[in-house]
């Protein structure tokens, strides 16, 4: 869902920006290994919270964040809630929430204002993913288009591996984009990913995606030392998550499938085929790279309600 309405744009004074959300980003960037999206936005929760605090029908920018309160703090939940959808004001919470712990580590604040103040409850969707079918379908595309002349060889094997690298290997975007090949064992089919929060995992990415790899690596790739970029373009540059977004949409539309599936859509794919192949949910958990189990359990749902689907439809007292 889109955001109901856009956020005034009045301009954070540089100011402001330096004392408060500069030594917070490097925190982010620097210490807990963020990625640039996620530190984004929580730079947009911080800027909505000062827009908010300087409208003048407010006016609390004035007393300091120490003057702020759970009183507030409702508030601005409240009015919020008129301009973002709910899943988009719970990011920007926990953002929020990120930035007064960090504020009152270093002595600037005594509490944090969001402790205790209700947010509305978030609906409980699914996550979209593509059938084993469809999948395949999504990863022969490339190779499709290869023979049909829509695509050059290098574009075509590059496309394949990132896509490949997502389901196979259920990579996020961000970490698809910064594989080195220093960081994949060919030999062993596992690739050491850095994901959120700074958090190390061993990823299987299987005997497809690493034949598609090396084949990619040895044909296409000029730099292949341990820093050098998994995936690159026709120039050398390392490939952008822009670029993963606009190539994936151009397979799915020649695929015939659905064009408001994202990169993130194929690791919900991958999760939701292992667990429909029977793989144990805290495997799945360490996988994927989740903190908390309670994250990869919205994928015990989307097998569940896989299953009721086949029942009503196979079943003749459904």
């Amino acid at each position: 869902m889109a955001d109901r309405a856009p956020t005034p744009r009045l301009r954070v004074p540089p100011g402001v920006v330096a004392e408060w959300w500069q030594p917070f980003a490097a925190f982010l960037t620097e210490e807990r290994r963020y990625s640039a999206y996620t530190v984004r936005n929580y730079r947009q929760a911080f800027e909505d919270l000062y827009r908010w605090l300087s409208d003048p029908a407010v006016n609390l920018w004035g007393a300091g964040l120490g003057a702020l309160g759970a009183r507030e703090m409702r508030d601005f939940v409240i009015e919020a809630q008129r301009r973002f959808d709910r899943r988009t004001l719970h990011n920007h919470a926990s953002g929020l929430r990120a930035f007064f712990r960090y504020w009152i580590r270093q002595g600037k604040l005594d509490r944090d204002p969001l402790l205790g103040v209700p947010l509305p409850r978030l609906e409980r969707r699914l996550p979209k993913f593509l059938t084993e079918t469809q999948m395949k379908l999504l990863l022969t595309a490339p190779q499709r288009q290869l023979e049909q002349g829509a695509l050059d060889s290098h574009t075509a094997w590059r496309d394949r591996l990132a896509m490949e690298l997502l389901y196979g290997g259920g990579l996020r975007v961000s970490e698809l984009v910064a594989l080195n090949h220093g960081a994949v064992d060919v030999q062993a089919g596992v690739a050491r990913v850095i994901g959120k929060g700074g958090r190390e995992r061993l990823c299987p990415l299987g005997r497809i995606a690493v034949a598609v790899l090396i084949r990619f690596r040895d044909e296409f790739s000029a730099a292949r030392e341990p820093g050098s970029a998994v995936l690159v373009n026709p120039d050398g540059t390392r490939m952008s998550v822009g670029a993963v977004q606009k190539m994936l949409k151009r397979h799915l539309a020649f695929a015939g499938l659905p064009l408001d599936l994202t990169p993130h859509k194929l690791r919900h794919s991958y999760a939701t085929h292992l667990l429909n192949a029977g793989a144990d949910l805290r495997l799945v958990q360490e996988l994927l790279g989740h903190a908390q189990l309670a994250t990869t359990q919205i994928y015990t749902h989307v097998s569940v309600a896989r299953l009721k689907e086949i029942h009503a439809r196979a079943h003749p007292r459904a």
